[in-house]
Formats: structure tokens, sequence, C-alpha cells
């Protein structure tokens, strides 16, 4: 886009290109999203960002009405696989913090200089500065929906010093972080009423245009291990809750998926999220690894012009709106599920994968609900006998290869992994096969563009709609969800003739 199709973009309030690029209004000095509902500044007050951190690095600071803080992540990082975009999720899932830039650069195998000329490029911000754009988002949705101390949120929010974040929080909302508190007094009395109900901190999940939340809740529900997850409530109503292993701790994530009226209903934008953390400076990384599950940064817009022109996918595309490619919350967890699920079907790998967790799973400190247990750490499976489990001595070993080849970095999976490196790596392993390495870097590495054609139902679903191998060719660089979409297909009746002209006007 340039800045005229931009500016048009900012007139007609598309939200499809909230999170691509932020408006910058130099006469408030505040930046927005593109759908801001304001009214439109004239063209030559404004001036277009990349990210929050560019329109923060010159200066503005986020917009009272829109937040463009809290707007979903461009879908541009999940599909990207060059340095730019294995940076951004990794820099999303906390490293920075964690480890410093330094700490960055090694995992990425580049400079820090490097590193930061790149982003600077891309991004009109480094990697400090887009780090410390998200401690900030952090620290508002804690200072607005928690009653914790402003100086435990500072050190929370992953801030070195009070004195920091102080000069941060004004800089980025022109008041002060207790200021900033008292503008969102009623929201946070709402969400604090809400929390002390169920303890955890209460946040929404943002995501882009519609979502087929009904499909994805069912896809998880089918896959959900004892234990470590289950699903409650009625479709249409449910909870999905998990266990999560975290750098500070451990933690229960929920997810809702429907919006109540007090969060604005369904179709909001959002899904309702509790985390429940042993180490708040955790929060971060949890919030961006149940953004993977669910992918909620995806751009369904793009993906729906890609696939929905298609002759032979079409009719499902627009039968199914919105519809996602799950990712994981645990990519170490994510490979060691995909080996346990070869040749089998999907509940007989629920049922493989829940003996797995009893045997060799962390405890909880107490139980919560049906939740017992963290997923067993790489390193305890690398070396365990494994006995407990059903299945052939061959898959046995499988599932120590992926596992020591995790714990020792033979085998990457982080969220900057390069995706063409770890699936050689697996490929590689003793019992990992195509199939298997396809899945891993579909769900682990969220690769928005995988087909696993030797899969049965993949199959099926082109025999329902009269598709060939080649003609998956068209679905690129959206195969993963024309994927989805072809196992939806063998879940449902086909659409009828009536459905898909239907499906055409709206």
């Amino acid at each position: 886009m340039d800045d005229e199709a931009r500016y048009e973009a900012v007139r007609s309030r598309d939200e499809r290109f909230d999170g691509v690029f932020f408006t910058g209004v130099l006469t408030t000095g505040i930046y927005c999203r593109p759908s801001c509902p304001a009214v439109t500044p004239k063209r030559g007050n404004v001036r277009f960002f990349p990210s929050a951190a560019a329109a923060q690095r010159a200066g503005l600071r986020a917009c009272r009405r829109c937040r463009p803080d809290a707007v979903p992540g461009s879908a541009e990082w999940n599909a990207r696989a060059d340095l730019t975009g294995r940076a951004m999720r990794m820099i999303a899932d906390g490293v920075v913090d964690r480890e410093g830039v330094e700490g960055l650069a090694r995992r990425l195998g580049y400079s820090a200089r490097q590193i930061h000329r790149r982003l600077t490029a891309d991004l009109g911000a480094g990697p400090v500065a887009l780090a410390r754009a998200q401690r900030t988002h952090t620290a508002r949705v804690l200072l607005q929906t928690t009653a914790l101390p402003v100086t435990e949120i500072a050190f929370a929010s992953g801030f070195a010093s009070v004195r920091q974040f102080n000069d941060t929080i004004r800089e980025a909302h022109a008041c002060t972080p207790r200021e900033l508190r008292a503008r969102g007094r009623a929201r946070a009395a709402a969400r604090a009423r809400e929390a002390a109900e169920g303890g955890g901190v209460a946040l929404r999940l943002a995501h882009r245009g519609p979502y087929a939340a009904a499909e994805i809740f069912g896809f998880l529900q089918r896959r959900a291990v004892p234990g470590v997850e289950e699903v409650t409530g009625e479709a249409g109503a449910r909870t999905y809750r998990r266990t999560l292993t975290l750098p500070h701790g451990h933690g229960v994530a929920e997810v809702r998926e429907r919006a109540d009226e007090a969060d604005g209903g369904p179709g909001s934008g959002w899904l309702p999220c509790r985390l429940h953390l042993a180490d708040l400076r955790d929060l971060t990384t949890a919030v961006q690894r149940m953004r993977r599950l669910f992918d909620l940064d995806a751009d369904p817009y793009a993906v729906a012009d890609r696939l929905g022109r298609d002759p032979l996918l079409g009719p499902l595309v627009r039968r199914l709106p919105g519809l996602r490619s799950p990712g994981a919350s645990d990519p170490h967890e994510a490979a060691v599920r995909a080996v346990l699920g070869q040749q089998v079907t999907v509940g007989a790998a629920r049922t493989l994968t829940g003996a797995l967790v009893a045997a060799y799973g962390k405890p909880l400190p107490a139980p919560d609900g049906g939740l017992t247990h963290l997923f067993p750490d790489p390193g305890i499976l690398a070396g365990a006998p494994l006995e407990e489990l059903r299945m052939p001595g061959s898959r046995r070993r499988a599932v120590r290869a992926v596992a020591a080849a995790l714990a020792d970095g033979a085998l990457v999976l982080d969220p900057g992994a390069d995706r063409d490196e770890a699936e050689r790596a697996l490929l590689g392993l003793p019992g990992i096969g195509p199939w298997t390495a396809g899945y891993v870097r579909m769900r682990a590495l969220g690769d928005p563009d995988v087909l696993l054609a030797g899969d049965a139902g993949v199959r099926h679903g082109m025999e329902r709609i009269g598709a060939r191998a080649p003609d998956a060719e068209r679905w690129r660089p959206w195969r993963s969800y024309a994927l989805h979409h072809l196992w939806n297909a063998t879940l449902t009746p086909p659409p009828t003739e009536t459905e898909n002209e239907t499906a055409e006007k709206r």
C-alpha cells in the first residue's frame, strides 16, 4: 500500500488494516488504528507508521478512544519466514524482556546490529523499542484490570525500574500510571469484580474480522488431553481451559467461546480470557501463546480473498467465514503430540497423550477443575521407558528421539525458529515422516501454508469437493487454512446449491 491507499482506508474506517499500519495525527500528537471512529484528520496532518513502537518513537501517544496498542498483531509476522518475521514472533513471546537483544540475536543467528538495522527498516523501530511498546501495553492492561500496586505492575510488565516504568507510561499515554488507572476506573471495577469471582487477570484477546469460534472450539475440544486441557459448557458457550509451562512459573488459561454482554456480546471482535499465573512476569508470554493457539493475528480477509475465489474450495470458504488454523501454546508439546497421533484416530491420540501426561507430567500444586498436570518436559521424556503407552516400540523410540532433540537443542521450535531448518531436523529423526513434520510445521511453528497431502481427512475432503493434488497449488500461501476447510468438510454435509447462492449474495 502507498500512503494514499492508507489514507483511503482511514477515511472508510476499514478495520481490515487495524494492526497492519497506524495513523499518526501530527496536530494532536496521537496515533490511532485505521478504523478509529473519531473525525477523519486532514491528509496533510497525517503520517503513517508500520508499528505502534514507531509511532511512540516519533513522540505520539495512543488514542484513548480506539486504543491502537490493543489491536491484533499484523498477520504478516506469522506468514513471513524472514529475519523480520522471526524476530517479531520472538519479541512478542518476551525474549527481549528475558534475554535482552543479545539473547534475541543469539537465537536468530545474526548480530544485534543486523537485527536492529533490519527491524528499523521494516518497522521504524528496533527490538528495544518494539519490546518497550509491548511492555507498555501489558502495563496498561494490568493497571486497568487489576488492583495490584503500581510498583508490582512495573516489574510484572517487564520494566527494569519503577522510574523507567513511570517515564514510559507518561510518554505513551501523556499521564502517570495512577492517572491511567483512574481513566479506566469504571471498566476496571467491572473487570475486578469479575476477577474476584474467578481469580486471575481478566482480559480480551482481540482478533480482526469474522471468527469461526464454534469450529475452533470444536477442534480443540476433540483433541483436549485429560489433565492439561478441558472444555466445559455447551456448544456456543464453551470455555477452553489449559495449563501452561511459562518462563517464570506455571499458569492456567481460560478462553470463552463467546463474549457476554459486559464484553460487548457476540461478534465484538475479541475472545474473553482469564489467566491465572504463578508469576505475573509471565503475562505477556501467556497472552501471546494463547493468541498463537487461537490464531488471533490471522487476516481472514486475505485468506478469503484468495481461497474464496477458487471454484472448488470457494463454497466451503463462504460457508465458514473466519475459519482459523489453530497453532500451539507450547511447540514442544505439539511436537510430541504429533508423534503420538501418527496413524491413529484423534480419539486414540488423545487417550495416548493423556496416559503420557498422567505418567510423566508435573502435577500442579493443587488440581484446578479437570486440570491436574503440566505437559511433560522433553528432558524427562527423552529417557523415559514409555511402557505405559499402548503403541509400537518404533513409536516409543520416535517420541524419545524428538524429546531428546528438543532437550539438547538439535531441534528448535521456538517462535523464531527457521521453519525449513526445523522440518529438515524433524525428517532426520527416526520414525518421523512428512505428515508429522508438516503437522508440527503448521501447528507448532504457525506456518500458514502447509497442506498434509497424505492425511486421510484431507484426501476425503478433496474427494468431496472434486479436487486433485494439482488444484492445491492455487491455494498458496494459505494452504493451512484450506486444510482446515477440507477437514471441516468431512464433519458436515456438503454445501447445497442454495447455500452457495446465498453466500455469494452476502
